[in-house]
């Protein structure tokens, strides 16, 4: 069994998300849902869960700054949330997956998946780097965090040849002819790398006005 938690300020939201956990993911063991991110922290250390479901938007405290409290996070995280705009930061956070509402079954059950196939359910040393990177205020990513049936894979963006579509799925084929399976779709990969490279740009813009 996975032992998970939902975070998610909006009832409704906690009920669906519970109804369909029971009905696709009967694996997943819902050990307490909290309303709020600081009910949520007492509940990730009463708990020590596997698996957190995480609402970004929440009043007092959002998903990112709830997170932003462990030093280490012994815990995937799934964020759910009705704001598309929020994709690309759960990118840099490295999340095991990004559920946008209403949460889809058949999205939802491959994000449980990922959970079950991972080697390792504890985030790994590449999260925490990223972690580090945003309470830094670090925001120059030159490279990028690609979801995989393992977890995620850094990826150097300038060793990036070019991005394949494959269904729900991306291939990238990179210099080193080495090709990775990432599992998300072309389009919010073409997202994620017009944020990185615009970025990588302003960064040089700057030195070299300074």
């Amino acid at each position: 069994m996975i032992k998970s938690i939902i975070i998610d300020d909006e009832m409704h939201c906690r009920k669906t998300l519970t109804m369909l956990l029971k009905e696709y993911c009967p694996d997943v063991q819902i050990m307490e849902q909290c309303s709020d991110a600081q009910a949520g922290l007492e509940a990730i250390e009463k708990f020590k869960p596997d698996l957190v479901f995480l609402d970004i938007e929440m009043p007092y405290m959002n998903g990112f700054e709830m997170l932003q409290q462990f030093s280490e996070i012994p815990f995937a995280v799934v964020f759910t949330t009705g704001y598309d705009q929020y994709a690309i930061k759960a990118f840099r956070f490295s999340a095991l997956d990004y559920l946008l509402k209403p949460v889809e079954p058949k999205e939802l059950i491959a994000a449980v998946h990922k959970v079950q196939t991972r080697k390792n359910l504890p985030a790994n040393e590449q999260f925490q780097i990223l972690l580090r990177k945003m309470n830094n205020k670090e925001n120059i990513f030159p490279t990028i965090p690609v979801p995989t049936s393992d977890g995620y894979e850094l990826i150097p963006v300038e060793q990036i040849l070019f991005c394949e579509a494959d269904d729900n799925y991306t291939y990238f084929h990179l210099k080193n002819k080495k090709k990775i399976v990432a599992c998300r779709m072309l389009k919010e990969v073409e997202e994620q790398l017009i944020k990185s490279v615009i970025k990588i740009k302003m960064k040089y813009f700057f030195e070299y006005l300074t």
